[in-house]
Order: structure tokens, then sequence, then C-alpha cells
């Protein structure tokens, strides 16, 4: 028996959810096996004692899309021992001692990327690590790459999308993972971070199917490309689009609002084939159209 569009809806989003294995047992254990060599090499006695760590990003969130490769965590490092007045000059030095501190390790390789280190595993993924002195509260200090130092509060971000998410009864996380599909599908024209807090400020109401809140998004989110960091330090998130990566931003996401358009009329008249052909096109090959 063929699926309606909400069925097809919910296997899709089954689909590319991470499984309870994943995300309960794999993502912490990468965590566990990216941290527990910069609790060895950065013990309590040394210059920059290794404090803590937390997930960020897309696995703190329950946004991330299978299949995942990457899980970002945030390193947090003391400056009492003096850490601070040895790296506070030049960012770089501290960013390159983290790295240093996973070399020789068989199973591991690490690339240094923009403001984290990348430890890649030997079955493959990876961890991304962002190493930070915590200057206040919840607002840290993050190598910024050029030797200059970055505020960032990614607690207070993600805190901002959990209550969000809380607040919209739980549908906020599975919209955005259906909205990064459809940007996987479109040449990833949307940082991911990007993306989540645009579709967290788009809506303050969510009902239970997804098609009519895709639909929703894709019309009103032209209006939404300049939201603000919630951590409240980068300013407008759109920063990192040109004129033309943003031109092109604004078309793919006209095209979807027709095309969604189409997928609704056609399902309201009972052509759920077709419907789903139509959001297919949209949110990629993997969608089911039987």
């Amino acid at each position: 028996m063929s699926r309606t569009v909400t069925q097809a809806f919910a296997k899709f989003l089954e689909d590319i959810t991470a499984t309870e294995y994943q995300a309960n047992t794999l993502i912490p254990a990468r965590k566990t096996g990216a941290i527990k060599i910069l609790q060895k090499a950065f013990p309590s006695d040394s210059a920059t004692p290794f404090s803590f760590a937390s997930l960020m990003g897309s696995a703190a969130k329950n946004t991330i899309i299978r299949p995942f490769d990457d899980v970002d965590v945030l390193a947090v490092f003391s400056a009492g021992n003096g850490g601070w007045d040895k790296y506070q000059p030049d960012s770089r030095k501290f960013l390159y001692r983290v790295r240093e501190s996973y070399n020789g390790y068989s199973a591991q390789q690490v690339g240094a990327r923009g403001q984290a280190v990348r430890v890649f595993f030997e079955h493959g993924g990876h961890v991304d690590v962002a190493p930070v002195f915590r200057f206040k509260d919840s607002r840290y200090l993050l190598p910024a790459g050029d030797g200059t130092w970055l505020f960032t509060q990614p607690t207070v971000a993600n805190s901002w999308f959990s209550t969000k998410d809380r607040e919209l009864n739980g549908r906020l996380a599975p919209l955005v993972r259906l909205l990064k599909m459809w940007n996987g599908a479109h040449s990833k024209r949307f940082r991911s971070f990007h993306l989540e807090t645009m579709t967290a400020s788009t809506f303050k109401s969510l009902g239970t199917l997804q098609q009519e809140s895709l639909e929703k998004f894709f019309q009103w989110a032209p209006k939404r490309i300049d939201v603000k960091d919630p951590g409240g330090e980068s300013g407008s998130l759109s920063t990192y689009m040109s004129t033309t990566l943003r031109s092109e931003a604004i078309q793919s996401l006209t095209r979807a609002a027709a095309t969604a358009q189409e997928a609704r009329t056609a399902e309201i008249q009972g052509d759920h084939y077709e419907a789903k052909k139509l959001w297919r096109r949209i949110l990629g090959d993997d969608f089911p159209i039987n």
C-alpha cells in the first residue's frame, strides 16, 4: 500500500534522525575519545589545565542528520596557572598546542580547521574540538585563526534553541533536520548554525504537519536571512554570504516555496504520488515516493 504524504514524511524523518545507539552511545563515545587525550595532555598542574567539555552544534541540539561525520565539542581550559599570559599574544600557539596533544595516536589524525582542531577517527567520522578559555560565566575566548581571540557564547545559543524547541512542542528540531536535507540537496548555501537560527526565529507556533511548516518556512525565510547570533556575540549570521550567494539563496528559497505550494495542492486534491514526487524535488532523492 502506497504511503500518504504525511506517512512519507514520518518515514523520511526516521531515516535521517540519529538512532538511539548513535545519540546515546556513538556520539558520547567520540566526545569521550577526544577529551581523554586532552585530560592527559593538560593536567591540573599544567599552565592550561583542561577543565571540561560539552557537546555543541547539531549533536547538542538534536538537529544532526544521518549519515553524519562530524561532532562538535567545546573544550574548556583554565587560565589560572598562567596559561592566558602565555597564549594571549597569539591564539594560534594555543590552537597548535591543542593540536599537538593528539600527535602519535595511530587511531587518530588531526588537522586544524579555522578555530578548531579536527580529530579524525580510524573507522570514520571526526570530532571538531573548539578549545576555549572561560572569560566570565557563559562567555568564552576562542582562537580566531589569525592570532587574535573571539568572544563566544555557544552554550547560550544552545539554550536559546532548546527553549524555542520546547515552546514549539518539540517540533522545531525535526523541521530543522528536514531543512538541512533541503540545504544539502541544493548546494548547501546556508551554514548549519545560520539555518538553525533562521528556523527558530521564524515560527511562533508549529503544527503537526511537516509539509505545512516547510511551505511556510520557504515563503517567510527570505526575510529572516539576517538573523542575529542568539549568543549575542557575532551580530548578523549572514555576513559570510556574498551578494551572489545571498541572491542564489533567496532564489533557492523562492523555488522551494513554489514547489512546496504545488505539492500541497496535489496532496489536498488527493494525488499523494505527485505530491511526494514534488517533495522529493525539494528534499532530495532519498525522500520516499512509494
